[in-house]
Parts: structure tokens; sequence; C-alpha cells
């Protein structure tokens, strides 16, 4: 994990945090996925293959991007309890080890 200063930096502006390139570029992409999906095109996806990023991270960065948007999104309508710290370190923890579990339809669709 790259720690809780460097998620600090990354929340503060990723586009100035001291992070690897590809990290940055995959940002950009999240970024543009979840506020502008309209905008998101195989150009994009050319980018962050030449910055060096694997076909299966851009899959995995898409899935967790839609998967939380859509929570974040469902919460704020059913306004949802937001769990304490501690519950997203846990989780965050098993996820690491583990994964989300689910096989792609995505890469149908990027390669």
């Amino acid at each position: 994990m790259l720690g809780e200063s460097v998620r600090d930096a990354v929340l503060c502006d990723w586009r100035t945090a001291a992070i690897d390139e590809r990290l940055r570029a995959m940002l950009g992409f999240i970024e543009t996925l979840s506020l502008r999906p309209d905008e998101i095109g195989a150009d994009d996806v050319a980018v962050l293959r030449a910055a060096g990023i694997s076909d299966d991270a851009i899959e995995d960065a898409s899935f967790v991007c839609v998967l939380f948007t859509t929570y974040v999104r469902l919460a704020d309508t059913f306004r949802f309890a937001v769990p304490p710290e501690e519950s997203f370190r846990t989780s965050a923890t098993m996820l690491l080890k583990m994964g989300y579990g689910f096989p792609s339809p995505v890469k149908w669709f990027i390669r």
C-alpha cells in the first residue's frame, strides 16, 4: 500500500501529488470516467496503455470506479448510513488480499 500520507496528498490534488506517472494517468482516466463518462473513448485507453498500464489494471480500476460511483449515488439517494472509518480499513485490507472476485466482461471491450 502507498500509505496515508500519499493517500492524503492524492486526495488533496492528484495532479501534483508525488506519485508514479502511471497512477497519475489512471487517476485522470478515473476522474473523467466518474464525472464525464460520455467523454471516455478508445483514445483514453490507448494513453493508459502507452503509459505502461496493463489491460487488467485498466479493467480493475474501471470496475472499481463504476462500482463506487454507483454506490455513492445510491447512498446519497437513499441516505445510507456511513460506517466508521475502521470498517473501510478492514474492507480495504480484505479486498487487497482477496480481490473483488468476479469475472469481467470489460475484457471483451477494451482489447
